[in-house]
């Protein structure tokens, strides 16, 4: 089953479209976002998915900086309102006063955003969301595509401007890749499942 897309009004503010993603009741285990201002449900992830989200997870809370307050969050919602974007990523850091505030997170607050393509939302993974974060300004993407036309990769992206990212690294699964500062991590990408 692929995505499903939720048309709105043309007409309706930003404002109006998040209120309708906050306060519909989406199906168990599917993921809601906002995609170039269309409301997108997915369905629920594979076991190979949430797994390399986990792994990766583990992986981040070992690289974040001693004395930090930032969290590795799962689903938290980031807002992209410059690009017509709410997304809740597979993982994002992001530091712990931008909850505490009590008001919506913008992307360009987190310091690290992961995405983990699946069959349903590669194309958003690759293109609008990386778009959506560098307009937004989230200084690193990294986006972990098992579904890359039969070599998976691991893409590291930087430097956000003119809602462009510059590609730091692209490996292959199998093969390392290093987060820069403030991040102390060189990850092995052949801890993640292949499809």
């Amino acid at each position: 089953m692929g995505a499903l897309t939720v048309s709105q009004d043309p007409e309706q503010s930003w404002d109006d479209l998040v209120r309708f993603w906050e306060e519909t009741d989406w199906p168990e285990g599917s993921k809601a976002e906002i995609v170039e201002g269309v409301v997108t449900v997915q369905p629920p992830r594979s076991a190979e998915h949430d797994d390399t989200a986990e792994l990766m997870q583990q992986r981040l809370y070992g690289a974040l900086p001693p004395g930090c307050d930032w969290g590795v969050y799962q689903t938290l919602g980031l807002m992209c309102p410059q690009s017509g974007g709410l997304f809740v990523p597979d993982l994002c850091v992001v530091p712990r006063t931008a909850l505490r505030r009590g008001t919506r997170v913008h992307a360009g607050e987190a310091e690290l955003v992961v995405e983990v393509t699946s069959p349903s939302n590669a194309h958003h993974d690759r293109i609008k969301k990386a778009h959506g974060y560098a307009v937004a300004g989230a200084p690193l993407y990294l986006l972990l595509d098992s579904w890359q036309s039969g070599r998976p990769t691991a893409t590291l992206y930087g430097e956000p401007q003119n809602g462009t990212y510059r590609v730091l690294a692209s490996v292959e699964y199998g093969e390392q890749i290093k987060l820069p500062e403030p991040f102390r991590l060189v990850l092995d990408t052949g801890v993640f499942p292949v499809r």
